[in-house]
């Protein structure tokens, strides 16, 4: 039976991934330093940062999943995202084990057009450094034939599970959820792309099994032309049943709470995000496995109605 690995389990996108590959049937096997675990999968503890550990965790596994979340603070990913990629990196080459890595858009920096998979690497800051480094320390090793591994790269995600992370779900659905007005970054009239997190791990799941995908960069289904800050906030409200209207965040705003919140400050670098148009093109992943992204609309539903079911169980009301 193959094994597949996930280094980070109980982050969203780690989650969701083990539930559809458990519901398949297949052998799953969650690694954290907390040693998470979930119904009909194998939980281990281990730090993947250190080398012997990683490999003791990944034994005989097929494919390892690299879905790790860190605290959102340059100086923790400046200190742990070097040593977890070269890690994991040491362990998959030593074991033989396929690795799909699942990045985010922030070594693209600020890009004029669409951003594609051959979109050049050009970070506008730390974080952005950092991603471009470690994708580069990948994708160096699998051109060397050290390893066979892909990334797997998302725009800023939003949807159902994803209520204590993700810039979209704090500024959006959270504030909804609490009856308040929706919060946008910098610019109101600016296109920004999101994806959807069940559209993730389907995804995942679905490059992860075929051989032709390593090698390659990948982004994840995500909705073709993308609303304003102002409209997805709009189709929001709209599904909450609340009045339409958002609060935009000036850069200045958001310099001046960083004082006191570290998140708020790490949020300030990337405003270029928001200040421009920011569209990322998932073509070529439909266009090779057939997999649609799902609506906005569609997808501002879901998440609606999760946050209404939470809201019912938070009350106890079944």
């Amino acid at each position: 039976m193959i094994l597949n690995t996930i280094l980070g389990a109980g982050g969203v996108v780690a989650d969701e991934l083990a539930k559809r590959l458990v519901s398949a049937g297949e052998s799953v096997r969650l690694v954290s330093r907390s040693g998470r675990g979930m119904e009909g999968a194998a939980s281990v503890r281990a730090d993947v940062s250190i080398v012997d550990q990683t490999l003791s965790a990944i034994e005989g596994s097929s494919v390892v999943f690299l879905c790790v979340g860190l605290k959102y603070d340059r100086r923790v990913w400046s200190d742990s995202w070097p040593r977890i990629m070269s890690s994991t990196l040491e362990a998959c080459k030593r074991s033989g084990s396929k690795l799909v890595f699942f990045d985010n858009v922030y070594a693209y920096g600020r890009v004029e057009g669409p951003m594609t998979e051959s979109t050049a690497y050009n970070p506008a800051g730390k974080k952005g450094e950092i991603r471009a480094s470690i994708a580069t320390s990948l994708m160096e090793e699998v051109k060397r034939g050290n390893l066979r591994a892909l990334i797997a790269r998302a725009a800023d995600f939003y949807g159902p599970y994803a209520e204590k992370v993700g810039v979209p779900n704090a500024m959006v659905f959270n504030r909804l959820a609490e009856g308040k007005k929706s919060n946008v970054l910098a610019r109101a009239d600016r296109k920004h792309s999101y994806t959807f997190t069940l559209d993730m791990a389907e995804a995942l799941e679905r490059l992860s099994k075929s051989e032709n995908a390593y090698g390659q960069v990948w982004h994840l289904p995500t909705a073709p032309d993308p609303p304003t800050g102002r409209e997805f906030a709009a189709l929001a409200a709209e599904a909450f049943g609340a009045k339409h209207g958002c609060t935009v965040l000036s850069g200045w705003m958001l310099k001046a709470a960083g004082i006191f919140d570290r998140t708020i400050y790490e949020i300030s670098e990337m405003l270029y995000q928001n200040k421009y148009d920011y569209v990322f093109d998932s073509s070529k992943i439909r266009n090779a496995f057939g997999l649609n992204a799902t609506s906005y609309a569609d997808g501002i539903q879901q998440t609606a109605v999760f946050y209404k079911q939470l809201g019912r169980n938070k009350k106890g009301v079944k």
